[in-house]
C-alpha cells in the first residue's frame, strides 16, 4: 500500500500505530462473517455436522480476510482520520506531488 494518495497526497497513515484500532474492526467483520455463514448453513443445509460448520466458516473467513482487512482500514480512516471522500476534488484542486 502506498504511503500517500497519488492524486491528492493524503497520508494513509495519519500517525504511527493509527491502524491498531482496525484490528478490532476486522475482528468484528470476521465475527459477522462467521455468524452469517453459520446461520446460512443451519437454515440451508439443515443443521450439518460440526466439521461442516468449522470447515465452511474457516474457508469463507480466510477467503474474505483480504477484503475484511482493507475495509477495516478504510472504515478506521473514515471514522477517526478526519477523511471524507470528495469525487470532484481532482477537478477543482491542484495535484500535490510527493517526491
Amino acid at each position: 500500500m502506498p504511503e500517500h494518495c497519488p492524486v491528492c497526497g493524503q497520508a494513509y497513515e495519519p500517525e504511527t500505530g493509527f491502524y491498531w484500532g482496525a484490528m478490532y474492526i476486522s475482528f468484528a467483520f470476521s465475527t459477522g462473517i462467521m455468524l452469517v455463514v453459520g446461520v446460512l448453513l443451519y437454515y440451508l443445509a439443515g443443521d450439518p455436522d460440526t466439521w461442516v460448520y468449522v470447515s465452511a466458516v474457516a474457508l469463507v473467513t480466510v477467503v474474505l480476510a483480504p477484503l475484511s482487512l482493507r475495509y477495516s482500514r478504510t472504515f478506521m480512516l473514515y471514522l477517526f482520520g478526519g477523511i471524507s471522500y470528495d469525487p470532484d476534488w481532482a477537478n477543482h484542486a491542484p495535484v500535490r506531488r510527493r517526491g
